[in-house]
């Protein structure tokens, strides 16, 4: 994986702007730190920043190729991602007539363009955010993976449109102000640490939103959709469905686990890493690749403060033990303690130029930075409970009735931690209907559906498009912030657009949470792994953490300096952090952030408007 950035000015010589070029590529050296390249033009200036997975020595960017009929003029690319059907584009373009000079997908990705123009993106397998520039054209073309995998974001302004992977990149040019306004609070406060889609909460940025391509010239910007998920009538058996998912699952794993450097995969012990653990191990067999090495995470003391409940009904460790034994993996375990999570968090921020998901993104970073340590390459299970419909929140009748996002349903307890102020003029109830609202209007329904049929297939959309780039941003930040590439074979858009139209009685097959994919697996996972009740990501219990966190913010309300008091609402908050025991199990936000990570994540948002020196604009 890499990191790109780039400037395109009609006002402006860009070949004099080195220096400028040089600073906000260099702001992504973690996503990159292989390998640093430019490319200058009159009118576009590219920025690049790799990590080495496919052929190091030939892949270097920015990648230059001429175009198709246009003598004397080129194609240029920044492009971070992975092909994983790079192979047969490469032989479907040498039939064309095309000559590689490397065996990196970048080349392939390049080439598809000079060939198929804007349509490529219809032929690409994988998760990919780039931009090429067309110089006889002077236009600029820019697109996002299905899912939204690889981050994108831009700035557009009179004759200017800035862009990069991460808004860092954005905000290293001289003439962005590291601004926020009130919609960008609201994100924050309302919606955070999701984000609504192709917002991107810093004043005037955008992410290209996923599935999305944009054309920007000297006539301005036009963004298309070239993707979106489609509802159709499902004509399979549940035995034909379960064959199905388990051939598509199997196939996107393998096409995963090529690399030129090592692969490892991530391993809890439950359904969704299990499976791609035990798929991976099966390639690595058949291909004489010897022993895959897995990775899981844990905290100190966990196993004394473990107590089960309804979103985390059991502890990992034993069933990581049960998987490695029998798989016969080479496994790293990684642990933490208390005083490294919460030094993490500011860590977290940097990487995410926002706040977070609190210790769940900073014990990721953690977990993320000692897994380079032996790897370049891991294989992650996200997406598996957004697509078949894994959150307890699919099979809770409140939830589904809710009418809002499902893992943000204390709405009023959110209002109240806002000053007065910044409560009237952000309206955060109805800031949360619109979006919610807007969510729901873009669900592509089913004509014929039964009302019980289309409130899952809203729960699912609602899931996808915006429970699970929470997820991806969190995986894809933390972990580039290292330099380790993170791969998620649940997100292959394949598999996505079938499961997409499986109906809920046979997602559920067995009655279970995912069915489907568990009896897709049947033979390939031990039963009592196979039929494990769902635990999430793990997160720690130590108490400790939520005294230390707790500390902390009350330390940052006794200062009259701190930026974040104008921007809440105090007294509350005081309320909250008096009361430990009941803020221990506060519904904030998700199966895992509750009353510790509502004090981490304020701690967070204190760090982030002190060290950005954000200025907020109302």
């Amino acid at each position: 994986m890499c990191g790109i950035t780039g400037w395109i000015d009609w006002n402006e010589d860009l070949t004099k702007q080195a220096d400028t070029i040089e600073k906000m590529t260099e702001t992504l050296e973690l996503r990159g730190p292989d390998a640093s390249g430019t490319w200058l033009s009159r009118h576009c200036a590219f920025g690049h920043r790799r990590l080495s997975v496919m052929d190091p020595a030939g892949g270097a960017q920015p990648m230059i190729r001429r175009a198709k009929n246009a003598d004397h003029h080129d194609c240029i690319v920044v492009y971070n991602g992975e092909l994983y059907n790079a192979p047969e584009l490469r032989k479907e373009l040498e039939s064309l007539g095309y000559r590689f000079r490397t065996t990196c997908d970048t080349e392939a990705l390049l080439l598809a363009y000079v060939e198929w123009g804007s349509e490529c993106v219809e032929k690409f397998n994988g998760i990919f955010a780039f931009a090429i520039w067309r110089t006889d054209e002077e236009k600029l073309f820019m697109a996002r993976d299905r899912l939204g995998v690889k981050p994108l974001f831009y700035r557009r302004e009179e004759g200017r449109l800035l862009f990069g992977s991460e808004p860092k990149a954005i905000l290293a040019h001289p003439d962005v102000p590291a601004e926020v306004d009130a919609e960008g609070l609201a994100e924050l406060f309302v919606i955070g640490p999701a984000r609504t889609p192709g917002h991107g909460v810093w004043r005037d940025f955008f992410e290209l939103k996923p599935g999305h391509c944009m054309h920007y010239d000297r006539d301005g910007m036009r963004i298309t959709a070239y993707w979106q998920l489609e509802s159709s009538p499902h004509e399979h058996s549940e035995e034909e469905t379960a064959e199905r998912v388990g051939a598509l699952l199997s196939d996107t794993v393998e096409r995963q686990l090529v690399s030129d450097v090592p692969v490892c995969t991530l391993l809890s012990g439950g359904l969704d890493s299990s499976a791609l653990t035990a798929l991976a191990v099966s390639y690595y067999e058949r291909e004489g690749q010897g022993s895959v090495h897995t990775f899981s995470v844990d905290y100190v003391d966990n196993d004394k403060h473990f107590k089960s409940h309804d979103f985390q009904p059991n502890a990992d460790a034993p069933w990581i033990t049960r998987m490695i034994e029998h798989l016969n993996t080479v496994h790293h375990p990684v642990q933490f303690d208390t005083p490294e999570l919460v030094d993490a968090l500011e860590a977290a921020v940097l990487a995410k130029d926002l706040p977070g998901m609190a210790d769940i993104d900073a014990s990721l970073y953690l977990f993320c930075r000692e897994i380079k340590k032996e790897a370049t390459v891991a294989i992650s299970g996200e997406a598996a409970d957004e697509i078949f419909g894994g959150y307890p929140w699919f099979h809770r009748e409140e939830a589904l009735q809710a009418e809002t996002f499902p893992w943000s349903l204390a709405t009023g307890m959110r209002a109240g931690l806002l000053s007065p102020e910044l409560r009237e003029k952000l309206q955060p109830q109805a800031y949360l209907a619109d979006r919610y609202a807007q969510a729901i209007g873009e669900v592509p329904e089913l004509p014929g559906e039964d009302e019980a049929r289309r409130r899952m297939r809203r729960m699912s959309y609602l899931n996808v498009t915006r429970f699970m780039p929470t997820l991806l941003d969190r995986k894809d930040r933390m972990s580039m912030a290292v330099g380790l590439e993170v791969r998620v074979p649940y997100c292959d858009h394949r598999l996505v657009e079938y499961v997409w139209n499986i109906p809920w009685e046979i997602k559920t097959a067995g009655n279970r949470e995912k069915g489907i994919l568990r009896k897709s697996l049947e033979g390939v996972l031990p039963h009592d792994v196979l039929y494990r009740k769902k635990s999430p990501y793990p997160k720690t219990h130590n108490p400790n953490y939520l005294t230390a966190v707790r500390t902390r913010l009350l330390e940052r309300l006794d200062d009259p300096s701190s930026p974040l008091l104008p921007l809440i609402n105090s007294s509350r908050v005081r309320e909250l952090a008096a009361n430990p025991d009941a803020s221990s199990h506060l519904p904030w936000f998700g199966q895992l952030m509750s009353g510790p990570q509502l004090f981490a994540y304020l701690l967070q948002m204190d760090f982030w408007l002190r060290h950005y020196k954000v200025r907020i604009v109302l």
